[in-house]
């Protein structure tokens, strides 16, 4: 997909392996990287940013995204498990006029398949008869579970049926189970399944790597790029 801007200057907040990935698909796609943040340094240079790519750990990236709104350069999150206050960063956001868009999944794969799976959720809320559950397989050095990806996909079926929740834990009526497993390197698998007495019915995405993820949040900062507000992938891939 090519969205392509002019040669930006990006501030990678995160410097680990997803922040490394990005880093090289910036620069392949001819933009600049003028920060590249970890606990180790500090925002000097954040400045001199067009946009900044957050990849961080929950426990920065509040930090990291209101430093960005206070320096008006527009941020790109896909930092998961601290989304407790992302009311509180729209409304940074709003008061500096600034521009952010958070996922739990930047892939441009994975938000086809959330679009699919909510497609899918209005059709089966007809049928009384299936129940449903998911299941997320992360590598061990994930930090949160469920994963936001699993946590967006159980939400986009309660948005779309008569199901209330979800759970870790063994689902009651009208909560959604979801299996969180970490299981050596592997990049992200998710998978949404419907079961009746007769059949079932199951939507999978596979990530073969990294290179998905970090792809769609580049492009999302090429997109972001003058624009003021709170915006979501589904604007970036123009998908509502």
């Amino acid at each position: 997909m090519k969205i392509k801007t002019k040669e930006m200057k990006i501030a990678l907040l995160g410097y680990g392996k997803m922040g490394q990935v990005i880093e090289r698909i910036a620069l392949e796609r001819g933009h600049e990287i003028v920060l590249k943040k970890d606990e180790h340094n500090t925002y000097e240079g954040l400045s001199n940013a067009d946009v900044a790519i957050d990849f961080s750990i929950p426990t920065a990236a509040v930090s990291n995204i209101s430093s960005c709104f206070n320096a008006n350069v527009p941020v790109i999150s896909g930092t998961t498990g601290w989304l407790e206050h992302f009311d509180e960063m729209v409304s940074l956001c709003k008061e500096k006029n600034g521009a952010f868009i958070s996922s739990s999944n930047f892939s441009l794969g994975v938000n086809i398949f959330f679009e699919l799976n909510e497609y899918l959720a209005k059709m089966m809320s007809k049928l009384d008869s299936y129940t449903v559950e998911m299941e997320e397989i992360h590598h061990t050095q994930k930090l949160d579970a469920p994963s936001g990806t699993a946590i967006s996909l159980a939400k986009g079926v309660i948005e779309n049926s008569s199901f209330t929740n979800w759970t870790l834990d063994n689902a009651k009526e009208n909560e959604i189970h979801i299996e969180a497993k970490r299981i050596g390197t592997v990049p992200g698998t998710h998978t949404v399944k419907y079961n009746s007495a007769v059949d079932a019915i199951e939507i999978k995405h596979t990530a073969h790597n990294r290179e998905g993820f970090a792809l769609g949040a580049v492009i999302a900062a090429e997109w972001i790029i003058g624009k003021h507000g709170v915006f979501t992938m589904k604007d970036v891939l123009n998908l509502k």
